[in-house]
C-alpha cells in the first residue's frame, strides 16, 4: 500500500550519501538496498512536499511524505512535526473515554425535594410508638444519607432523643422507615444527552488524531481523513448543545424540541457537507464556512433563554460561566490556528513542538473538558429538582 515516492525529496539526498560515504556500489547491493530503505523514509522539508500536503509554510521541516501504511502507523512512536498533533488528541480521546466510564458508574440516589416538603404529614401518619426509640440507631443502615438527614431534621422534637440501650430491631425498623422514605425517592434524570456529548467529543478527538497520523500516506487517504476530521468537528459542536438545551428546557417541551431539532438538523447538514465530494469544490467553500459558523453561534439563543427563565437559579449562572469559558478556549484556539502563531514569528523554530495546531488541539481538549464540568452541574441540578 505504499505511495509514490517521486514527489518527495529527502532532506539528505541519496546522491550526497553515495558520494560522501561510499555506501552504495554495484558490489554492495545488500547494503545499497538497506540504505535506500533508510533514505526512503527520511523526513523532508516543506518545499519538497506535493501540493496536497502543503498547509503551513511556517513549518519548514520534519514532514513525512507518502510513506507506506505500515511505516505511517509506526510513525506514531517517532518524532516528526505531527507527533504532538497525534498525541494531544489521542490522549484527549482516552481522557474522555475514562470520563464516560466514570459518568456511567456515577448513578446517585436522588431525593425529590418537592415531595420532601410533605414529609411532616407522612410522619404524623406513621407508627411512632414503634419507630421513635430506635430510629437514630437504625438510620445508618440506609445508604442515602441525604434522605436520612432530611428525615431526622423533620422529626418532631419528642423524637429527637433515642433510647440507645434497647436493641435495634433491624429488619422491622428498616421496613417501617423505608415505607416512609420510598415515596420520596426518584430515579436520576436521563443521561443520554450527556452521553451524546461525550460520544461526539470522543469521535472528534479520535478522528483528528487519525487524520494527523495517516494523511501523509497518499493524496486519496489525505482527502478521506480531512473529510472525517471535519465531520468530527461538526459532531462535537452539535452534540455539545444537547446537555445545556435538554436539561435547561426539559420542563418546556416546545422550546426543548425546537432547539434540539434545530441543532440536530444543522449538525447533520454540516456532517454531510463535510463528507460528500460534491460539496468539496471551491464554490461551496463559503457554504461550508457558514455552516460551521452558524453551528457555533446557534448556542447563544438557548443560553440567553436559559438565563431569562432561571435568572434566580445559581445553577443557571454556574453553567453559563462554564459555557463562556468553553467559548473562550475554543475561540482562542481558532484564533491561534488562523493566525499561525507562534511559528509565523519564527519559521522553523516550532516545527516539532509548540506550533499553532498543537496549541489549538490543547485548547479544544480544555474547552471540551470545561463543557463536561458544566454537564455535571446540569445533572446535579435536574437530579435534585426535576421540573
Amino acid at each position: 500500500m505504499g505511495g509514490n515516492q517521486g514527489n518527495c525529496d529527502s532532506e539528505k539526498p541519496l546522491m550526497e550519501l553515495t558520494e560522501n560515504e561510499g555506501l552504495i556500489s554495484s558490489s554492495r547491493e545488500g547494503k545499497g538496498k538497506r540504505l535506500w530503505k533508510k533514505v526512503k523514509y527520511q523526513l523532508v522539508e516543506y518545499h519538497s512536499l506535493p501540493g496536497y500536503l502543503k498547509d503551513n509554510e511556517y513549518i519548514l521541516g520534519h514532514y513525512r511524505c507518502e510513506w507506506p501504511l505500515k511505516q505511517v502507523l509506526l510513525s506514531v512512536f517517532t518524532v516528526h512535526n505531527e507527533t504532538l498533533n497525534v498525541w494531544t488528541h489521542l490522549i484527549g480521546f482516552f481522557l474522555f473515554l475514562a470520563l464516560t466510564i466514570y459518568t456511567a458508574m456515577m448513578v446517585p440516589n436522588v431525593v425529590d425535594l418537592h415531595r420532601l416538603q410533605n414529609l411532616p404529614d407522612v410522619l404524623r401518619k406513621a407508627d411512632f410508638q414503634k419507630i421513635h426509640t430506635e430510629l437514630a440507631t437504625c438510620l445508618p443502615s440506609f445508604s442515602n444519607w441525604h434522605v436520612m438527614e432530611a428525615l431526622y431534621n423533620c422529626l418532631p422534637d419528642r423524637l429527637s432523643s433515642s433510647n440507645h440501650s434497647n436493641t435495634c430491631v433491624l429488619h422491622s425498623m428498616r421496613d417501617d422507615v423505608a415505607n416512609i422514605i420510598a415515596p420520596l425517592l426518584t430515579r436520576p434524570i436521563t443521561r443520554w444527552p450527556f452521553f451524546a456529548f461525550l460520544g461526539g467529543a470522543m469521535f472528534c478527538l479520535l478522528a483528528s488524531s487519525t487524520c494527523h497520523l495517516l494523511s501523509c500516506h497518499s493524496e486519496r487517504v489525505s482527502y478521506i481523513m480531512l473529510r472525517l476530521d471535519y465531520a468530527g468537528i461538526a459532531a462535537l459542536i452539535s452534540t455539545s448543545f444537547y446537555p445545556p438545551v435538554y436539561y435547561s428546557f426539559m420542563c418546556y417541551p416546545i422550546f426543548c424540541n425546537l432547539y434540539m431539532g434545530f441543532i440536530t438538523v444543522l449538525g447533520i447538514g454540516t456532517i454531510l457537507v463535510s463528507l460528500l465530494p460534491v460539496f468539496q469544490t471551491p464554490e461551496y467553500r463559503n457554504i461550508r464556512a457558514a455552516l460551521f459558523f452558524g453551528m457555533g453561534f446557534s448556542g447563544a439563543a438557548p443560553i440567553l433563554h436559559k438565563l431569562i427563565l432561571f435568572w434566580n437559579q445559581p445553577e443557571a449562572l454556574h453553567t453559563t460561566g462554564y459555557e463562556i469559558l468553553m467559548g473562550v478556549f475554543y475561540g482562542l484556539g481558532a484564533l491561534v490556528y488562523a493566525l499561525r502563531i507562534p511559528e509565523k514569528w519564527m519559521p522553523g523554530k516550532f516545527d516539532i513542538a509548540g506550533h499553532s495546531h498543537q496549541l489549538f488541539h490543547i485548547l479544544v481538549v480544555a474547552g471540551a473538558y470545561t463543557h463536561y464540568r458544566a454537564g455535571l452541574v446540569y445533572l446535579r441540578w435536574r437530579d435534585l429538582q426535576g421540573c
